[in-house]
């Protein structure tokens, strides 16, 4: 899961003409455009910075989430809902890297990357060559710093910041939202740390490369079989993870929701594992981004065999 996916011209099209339309709008985050209900509309581009934008916008704000549930975020085209949603936004709040479409859409004066908030982790290891073979210009960085809620809650704090600059009127509303999030954000990071302190393994082998900041932040050691779910790992990537997974005692082979788990049973049945579902939280779960995670915890405590 990375940025540089194949568009459409139509797709293309829509995307410009939706940065035409919100840099006619106006400039200059301290003038908010109201929703309907008085409210200031805030578009989220993913499920994750849908749930974190709800949390701190409270009743305050208006917000939308660009990606339909079920929908695989780096293949969104924007239709004219989501051209309309971009223009009538007061604050757009994105990731670069993530959607092309929407990089390409986005006004700097009504946008917030959460990206620019955090320190960033660099792209995967076959980031390059992947983005050559595609054609795409790819960000330097990993975009998945949502998994690690350490990051994710100094991005409320920023967002809290943004939100009371472009509406004043409830500024102190936003800020205590943001630092309330921030600290359930802190809770569910410890949870996380002492839940994968003692583990039998500590290699993550999974479809593709969306686990760094996971494994960054809780000293775990990833192995994508590839970077972006839509790329064919060639035999001998795969025979070179099967290799690693079995001198590193690897049990388990993770896959997603929204990908097929084709290739990961071919890596499992030659490394004598099982697969299991780990989410990378790219599109709405059944639950919220808290519970998600937490089962997510759960299926790595099984897989890795961690001790509570």
């Amino acid at each position: 899961m990375m940025s540089g996916f194949s568009r459409s011209s139509a797709a293309g099209l829509l995307a410009g003409a939706a940065l035409l339309t919100v840099a006619a709008c106006g400039s200059g985050s301290a003038e908010t455009a109201p929703a309907a209900g008085g409210k200031p509309e805030v578009v989220a581009a993913i499920y994750p910075l849908q749930w974190l934008t709800e949390q701190v916008g409270g009743s305050d704000t208006q917000v939308t989430g660009l990606t339909a549930p079920g929908v695989e975020p780096h293949d969104l085209e924007l239709g004219i809902q989501q051209v309309t949603d971009l223009k009538n936004a007061a604050l757009t709040v994105y990731i670069k890297g993530v959607q092309p479409a929407v990089d390409d859409a986005v006004d700097a004066d009504k946008s917030f990357d959460a990206a620019t908030a955090v320190t960033t982790l660099p792209a995967g290891e076959h980031a390059e060559e992947e983005g050559e073979e595609h054609g795409h210009e790819e960000v330097s960085y990993d975009p998945h710093l949502w998994l690690d809620p350490s990051r994710l809650a100094t991005v409320a704090t920023k967002l809290g910041e943004r939100l009371a600059t472009a509406d004043p009127a409830h500024a102190q509303g936003y800020k205590d939202r943001a630092a309330k999030t921030a600290a359930t954000l802190g809770t569910l990071d410890q949870e996380l740390a002492k839940g994968l302190t003692t583990c039998k393994t500590k290699t993550l082998v999974t479809a593709h490369e969306a686990f760094g900041y996971l494994a960054e932040r809780y000293k775990l050691k990833q192995v994508g079989i590839t970077l972006d779910p839509e790329t064919e790992p060639s035999p001998t990537r795969i025979s070179e993870v099967a290799k690693l997974a079995k001198a590193e005692g690897v049990t388990t082979i993770f896959t997603e929701s929204l990908v097929s788990p084709k290739v990961a049973e071919v890596l499992a049945s030659q490394v004598g594992a099982k697969t299991a579902v780990l989410d990378p939280l790219e599109t709405k779960p059944a639950g919220d981004y808290l519970s998600a995670m937490r089962d997510n915890l759960k299926t790595l405590q099984t897989a890795l065999g961690c001790t509570a």
